[in-house]
């Protein structure tokens, strides 16, 4: 039954009102008709001002409800944001390159973004502040760890529904494929992970951390012209951040280790003081 044949005539018009409005998929519209016409009749405003604030804050709602529902399918970790990231330790010009990497017009593109370094660099977390800026513009974004998308991918190539797959992940404007260097050596992984970059270049952005140069790439392609391959199409339209410096890790360890020490022996000395005042007060 539809929702326009459940009204009665004991239907006020502010109850049928908000029973179309939902019908129609306007919540926002439904929520605040009621509130914003007082607002209305007590300011004066025209009968277009009226419906043009409505429609502006339905627009807010379902853009809101769309970035929260791109942001838990992107499985970005929640914490690696950019008002978390330390840009004072990243590399020049790295943050210099940073501020238009999260503006998203590399996506539009369908370009890369490839982040190069040794472990503890900060490539994992620069990624994935670029993915939760994207995903504030709009963009459906997809985190995974390389190997967990290869172990995908193999999956449905098994069950005969690889070009299914691939459709689903074509749905994404960029997959952030972590640890790339990662991928175990095996023929049949190499096969499924050269696919999916091929289907998406020049098409749809990937980005990709990687510990291993691209002299190095033969590790994960095994055959030299596959590597080949596949390294000219992710350089082809690319931007590549050179994460070097020393690791952000072993530096946040040891001023963690530092923190301890002090704080153990500010509570220790705070201890024996205290001791030795109650020693004297007892003499006293």
């Amino acid at each position: 039954m539809s929702a326009a044949a459940t009204l009665t005539p004991a239907t006020s018009p502010v109850e049928s009102l908000g029973i179309m409005l939902r019908a129609l998929k306007l919540p926002a519209f439904a929520r605040y008709a009621e509130e914003i016409a007082q607002k209305a009749e007590r300011e004066g405003w025209t009968f277009g001002r009226y419906l043009h604030h409505l429609a502006e804050l339905e627009i807010h709602e379902r853009r809101r409800r769309r970035i929260e529902r791109f942001l838990h399918e992107s499985e970005l970790p929640r914490e690696k944001t950019l008002a978390t990231l330390k840009r004072s330790k990243l590399p020049v010009k790295v943050a210099k390159t940073l501020p238009s990497l999260c503006e998203g017009a590399f996506v539009e593109r369908g370009d890369n973004v490839l982040a190069f370094g040794l472990p503890g660099r900060g490539k994992t977390h620069v990624v994935c502040a670029i993915g939760h800026e994207l995903v504030q513009r709009g963009h459906r974004v997809l985190f995974t760890p390389t190997f967990a998308l290869v172990q995908r991918l193999l999956a449905a190539k098994r069950d005969l529904r690889l070009e299914k797959e691939l459709a689903i992940l074509d749905r994404y404007d960029a997959v952030i494929l972590d640890d790339i260097g990662y991928v175990q050596q095996d023929r049949d992984e190499m096969e499924v992970l050269f696919t999916f970059l091929a289907e998406r270049y020049e098409r749809r952005s990937v980005i990709i951390t990687s510990n291993l140069l691209f002299s190095q790439w033969d590790r994960i392609f095994k055959d030299p012209m596959t590597t080949a391959a596949a390294i000219d199409r992710l350089v082809h339209h690319s931007v590549v951040l050179e994460m070097t410096g020393p690791s952000i890790r072993a530096d946040e360890a040891e001023q963690a280790t530092k923190e301890t020490k002090t704080t153990t022996t500010e509570t220790t000395t705070t201890t024996n003081s205290k001791q030795s005042t109650e020693e004297v007060d007892g003499e006293i």
